[in-house]
C-alpha cells in the first residue's frame, strides 16, 4: 500500500522530478554509450533506479540510475565475457544479491574503510577515462570509439590508439555538433545559470540534446552541408505496440553461473556500486536542507533489489548518483516522490517518444559525457589534494595513473596499497615515545618509554632501534599503562631486551606489563 505521506509535498516534488528527468535522459543514453552496452539498457536502469529503488530506498532526496563510475567496469566486463551482454546481466543479478546480503549483514559502514584519497583518485581516474573514451565520438569516428580499457592489449590497440585513429577519420558534422554542444554546456554552467532561474530550470544537457536533433535534421534536409551516418546517431528500438516494447528487454544467461569470471565481475560491481552509493548518500545527506540521515543498510538493500531487477530485464547496474541527486535537491524536492516520478517519466518516454530519441547524434552525448568527465576530474581537485600533503596526494595520483594504465580494479588496489603504506609508516613512527631523560637518585640516566595503545608487529623495528640506542649503565622504564594491545612479537622483544640489558648494566623497570 502506498504511503499517502509520499504525496504531501507533491507541489515541490513534481517540478523537481521533471528537471531530474531532463537531466537523466541524456545521461542514461550517454552512460550506456560509454559502457559499450545497448543504449536502451541505460533507459531501463534509469526506470528501475527511479521506480523500484525509489520505493525501496530510505533516502528522501537521493536519485538512482546508471552511474558514470561503473561505465568502465561494464565496458571491460562485457569484453571479458566475450562480448556476451546476457552473461554480463547474470553478473549484475549476482551483484544485486550480494548487495542485498550486505544490507542484511549491516555492512553499511564499509565505505569508511577506504581512504578518501583513493576514492577521490578513483572518481578522477574514471573522469579522465570517460574523457579519453568520448573523444573519438566527438570527432565522429565510431568504429571502436570507446577503445580498450587496458593501456596495452595483445592486438596493440588501446584507448589512446583509438583517439589517434579518430583524428584520421574526423567527421565535420559530428565535430561541429560536439564543439557547439561543449560551448553551450560551459556557458550554461559558468554564466547562464547565475543570470536567471530559467536557465536553472532548463538544464544544459537537454538543450544540447535538442540542439543535436536540430543539427541532425538540418543535415538530413540539406540545410547544412554536412551529414551523419547511422552509426553516429542514437539507435533505440521503436516499439509499434506494447508487445514490441516488452520485446526490447534482454534476459540474463544463467548458464554461465559456473564461469569464475562472472562471479569475479559480480563481486567487483557489488563492491564499487555499494561504495559509490554510500559515498553519494553521505554527500546527499549533507546537501539536504533538513539534514535528514539516510539508513545506509536499507539503502544497500534497495540498491541490491534494483540491481536484481535491472539485471533480470536487461538494464545497466545501478547506484545512487550525485549528479541527479544534487539536481533533485537544487530544484526543491522534499521527498522521494520526485525520484519515483522521474522513473515513471523515463518509462513513458521509452514507450511513446523512442523515435524522437533516435534523432540524437552520438556527438551530443559525447559532449555531455566530456563535461561529466571534467566535473569528476577538475584541475582544482589536483591542487586541493596537493595542498593536503604527500600522504594524500601520492595515493591519489597513484590511483589515477594505475587506473588509466591498467584498469579500474588494479588502480584501486594500487591506491589502497599506497594508503596502507602510509598507515604502516604512521604505525611505525607512533609505537612509542620517550619522555625527557632524567637522572635517578643513583645517578643513572632514566629513559622512560611509553608504549602506544596498539603496538603491533609492525613496530618491532622501531622499538629495536630505540633499545639499541640506550647506552650502558642507564635505567629504562617500559611503561605499558596506556597499552590495550601488545603483539606477541613485541612482548618477545621486550623480554629479550630485559635479558640482554644485564650484560650492559642496564636496569629495566616495567609498568603494567602483561605478557
Amino acid at each position: 500500500m502506498i504511503n499517502m505521506n509520499l504525496f504531501k509535498h507533491w507541489k515541490n516534488d513534481l517540478p523537481a522530478s521533471i528537471v531530474v528527468f531532463f537531466v537523466a535522459v541524456p545521461l542514461c543514453l550517454g552512460i550506456a554509450l560509454a559502457s559499450g552496452a545497448p543504449l536502451f539498457a541505460g533507459i531501463i536502469a534509469g526506470i528501475i533506479g527511479g521506480i523500484v529503488v525509489g520505493f525501496a530506498s530510505g533516502s528522501p532526496l537521493g536519485v538512482s540510475g546508471p552511474a558514470a563510475g561503473l561505465a568502465v567496469i561494464v565496458l571491460t566486463s562485457i569484453e571479458t565475457l566475450g562480448g556476451s551482454y546476457q552473461a554480463f546481466l547474470t553478473a549484475v543479478v549476482l551483484a544485486g544479491i550480494i548487495q542485498l546480503a550486505l544490507g542484511f549483514a549491516k555492512a553499511g559502514f564499509i565505505a569508511y574503510f577506504y581512504p578518501s584519497s583513493v576514492i577521490k583518485g578513483m572518481l578522477t581516474g574514471i573522469g579522465l577515462l570517460i574523457i579519453l573514451k568520448q573523444i573519438p565520438h566527438a570527432l565522429g569516428w565510431d568504429k571502436n570509439a570507446v577503445g580498450d580499457d587496458a593501456f596495452l592489449q595483445a592486438d596493440g590497440q588501446n584507448t589512446f590508439s583509438a583517439i589517434a585513429r579518430a583524428y584520421e577519420f574526423i567527421t565535420p558534422g559530428a565535430l561541429l555538433i560536439a564543439a557547439v554542444s561543449l560551448a553551450i554546456l560551459i556557458l550554461w554552467d559558468t554564466v547562464l545559470t547565475k543570470k536567471h532561474k530559467i536557465f536553472q530550470l532548463i538544464q544544459g544537457p537537454i538543450v544540447v540534446v535538442v540542439l543535436g536533433i536540430v543539427f541532425n535534421l538540418a543535415y538530413t534536409n540539406g540545410i547544412l552541408p554536412f551529414s551523419l551516418n547511422e552509426k553516429q546517431i542514437v539507435s533505440v528500438p521503436v516499439p509499434n505496440s506494447m508487445s514490441d516494447f516488452l520485446g526490447q528487454f534482454t534476459l540474463p544467461d544463467f548458464s554461465v553461473l559456473n564461469n569464475f569470471e562472472v562471479w569475479k565481475i559480480a563481486i567487483v560491481i557489488a563492491i564499487v556500486a555499494s561504495l559509490e552509493t554510500l559515498l553519494c548518500v553521505e554527500a546527499t545527506d549533507k546537501l539536504d536542507p533538513d539534514k535528514r540521515v539516510t539508513p545506509t543498510n536499507r539503502e544497500l538493500k534497495a540498491q541490491g533489489l534494483g540491481n536484481i531487477v535491472t539485471g533480470m530485464i536487461g538494464g545497466l547496474p545501478i547506484t545512487q548518483v550525485i549528479v541527479r541527486s544534487s539536481a533533485n535537491i537544487n530544484f526543491g524536492a522534499k521527498t522521494k516522490l520526485s525520484a519515483i516520478l522521474h522513473g515513471i517519466f523515463l518509462l513513458i518516454s521509452a514507450i511513446f517518444i523512442a523515435s524522437l530519441l533516435n534523432l540524437i547524434p552520438l556527438a551530443s552525448l559525447a559532449a555531455i559525457l566530456l563535461m561529466v568527465g571534467y566535473k569528476l576530474a577538475k584541475p582544482s581537485l589536483f591542487k586541493e589534494m596537493y595542498k593536503l600533503g604527500w600522504e594524500q596526494f601520492i595515493p591519489f595520483m597513484a590511483t589515477i595513473v594505475a587506473i588509466i594504465a591498467t584498469d579500474l580494479l588494479k588502480g584501486i588496489t594500487v591506491g589502497i596499497l599506497f594508503g596502507i603504506f602510509y598507515t604502516l609508516r604512521h604505525s611505525y613512527r607512533n609505537s612509542h615515545y620517550v619522555k625527557d631523560n632524567v637522572s635517578d637518585q643513583n645517578g643513572k640516566t632514566v629513559h622512560h618509554l611509553v608504549l602506544a595503545q596498539e603496538v603491533s608487529f609492525f613496530n618491532k623495528a622501531s622499538l629495536l632501534n630505540t633499545f639499541e640506542s640506550i647506552p650502558s649503565n642507564s635505567k629504562v622504564i617500559i611503561d605499558c599503562t596506556n597499552s590495550k594491545s601488545i603483539a606477541y612479537d613485541v612482548i618477545e622483544i621486550i623480554k629479550d631486551f630485559e635479558l640482554n640489558a644485564k650484560t650492559k648494566s642496564i636496569e629495566v623497570e616495567k609498568i603494567n606489563f602483561k605478557p
